[in-house]
């Protein structure tokens, strides 16, 4: 072993000059909060929940205050996201009778006390606060519960998948990149016609250049297990949590979303059936746009072994 300072200089690790965390290699923290603050204000100002439904008209109008804490960290191009907030979005409503006359109006809140990364695969709680304990206050307050919870924690589950990936810092993540090199042509062009024909070629010759380093891949599995056994391991998203050691989202309807490991690869369910069949569409998100691939998995004949196939399509190497 060679004493400090002496030795080959290729082994000897050192500050770059410029201080340039490289590939976010270093763990790094981004304060994601008054992001956040804007994100929300984007996502729920001024947000119709009804419009004359029953007579009555309700909308959002801005975010009242968010509190608490909002973080990205990284690690090795691995996204850490970390939060535990609370939002206060304040509201108002309108009762007008069948002639469009005003009969009465309420100002609100909508109050989600507590939104945290440990429950991110959860909703959290809702609590609408109406200003107006009146009879037609009650009335438009129950609408804006029964009509406004979803959309609000769809909102909500915005903002959550977006830290996932990356919040205000995965424009800074390193992007795989092709390095194959680009030839392009630089002439003068003078009619509309050449121009079309250019743009063509251009466009053809990019989509060829993007299938270089990827190619059709298809690996099939098979299972000694119960098919019930499989599928609950596949689609609960509790025992996936617990043997990645990280988040995950998984639906258990027909067209739901998927995320799993920290929102790295996302995707939906294209068919299912309980305890026989599971088909997702699945993707990561360092892949190129379009990229996707397809998970099969059915049983068997036989009760005791059950077959899982995966197509995977354009798939990197």
């Amino acid at each position: 072993m060679a004493k400090y300072g002496e030795g080959d200089k290729r082994w000897i690790v050192e500050e770059r000059p410029d201080g340039t965390n490289v590939h976010n290699w270093h763990w790094s923290e981004t304060n994601c909060l008054e992001w956040s603050r804007t994100f929300f204000t984007d996502l729920l100002s001024n947000l119709v929940i009804l419009n004359g439904e029953g007579n009555l008209f309700i909308k959002t109008t801005t975010i009242r205050s968010l509190g608490g804490e909002a973080y990205i960290n990284i690690r090795k191009g691995k996204i850490i996201p970390g939060y535990e907030i609370n939002l206060t979005v304040s509201w108002e409503g309108e009762a007008k009778d069948s002639d469009g006359n005003s009969l009465h109006k309420v100002n609100g809140s909508v109050e989600i006390p507590y939104i945290s990364d440990e429950n991110a695969d959860e909703d959290p709680d809702l609590r609408v606060i109406v200003e107006d304990d009146g009879p037609i206050g009650k009335r438009i307050k129950d609408a804006m519960f029964s009509k406004g919870k979803d959309l609000i924690l769809e909102k909500i589950r915005v903002w959550v998948q977006s830290m996932a990936r990356g919040g205000p810092v995965k424009e800074e993540l390193p992007v795989k990149q092709n390095n194959a090199p680009v030839i392009v042509a630089a002439a003068v062009v003078k009619n509309d016609s050449v121009k079309k024909e250019s743009a063509v070629e251009k466009k053809k010759e990019k989509k060829e250049e993007s299938k270089k380093g990827r190619k059709r891949i298809v690996m099939t599995e098979k299972f000694n297990c119960r098919a019930k056994d499989l599928f609950e391991i596949l689609m609960d998203e509790n025992r996936w949590k617990g043997f990645t050691q990280s988040n995950a989202r998984i639906s258990k309807e027909v067209g739901g979303e998927i995320s799993i490991f920290d929102g790295s690869v996302t995707g939906s369910n294209l068919e299912l059936q309980e305890g026989k069949l599971i088909v997702q569409r699945w993707r990561f998100g360092s892949w190129n746009d379009g990229d996707q691939s397809q998970v099969c998995g059915f049983a068997s004949d036989f009760d005791c072994v059950k077959l899982y196939s995966r197509s995977i399509s354009s798939c990197y190497y």
